[in-house]
């Protein structure tokens, strides 16, 4: 397994991160204070930080002829987790930015993917493969 990363994010209402991160998403949550809070990502260290308001973002990218938001951030999982995690989603009804669909169908680099918001209008990106050397295949 690669090693963990760590990504601080901005978020502008704790209480609604810890919704969305501790509730719909299933994170556990670690150190925090007023101002941030940790939470386990994927077995990855994510940390919401506290800001008045949000940056402004750049327009999104078009790839596969879907307006891909940037920047993103997200996880890779294997093709069963990322069905599990999109019908969990789905089932709860979470909105999607793009919705699962599985991406270069058939391709080199096939891929399971969604795109949604956390509640401060970060974008983050799920990827499942069948065959994870496909990951970085040209």
């Amino acid at each position: 397994m690669p090693a963990p990363f760590h990504l601080a994010i901005p978020v502008t209402n704790l209480a609604d991160a810890e919704a969305f991160y501790g509730g719909v998403m299933e994170c556990e949550k670690g150190r925090s204070s007023e101002h941030w809070i940790d939470w386990n990502f994927f077995g990855h260290q994510l940390v919401t930080h506290l800001v008045a308001e949000m940056p402004v973002l750049p327009g999104p990218n078009d790839v596969d002829s879907k307006a891909v938001p940037v920047p993103h951030f997200g996880v890779v999982l294997g093709m069963a987790e990322w069905k599990a995690l999109a019908d969990t989603l789905v089932a709860a009804e979470q909105r999607f930015v793009i919705e699962p669909y599985i991406r270069f169908e058939g391709k080199v680099g096939e891929q399971g993917t969604f795109f949604l918001l956390d509640p401060a209008g970060n974008a983050l990106e799920f990827k499942g493969f069948a065959d994870d050397t496909q990951l970085f295949a040209k």
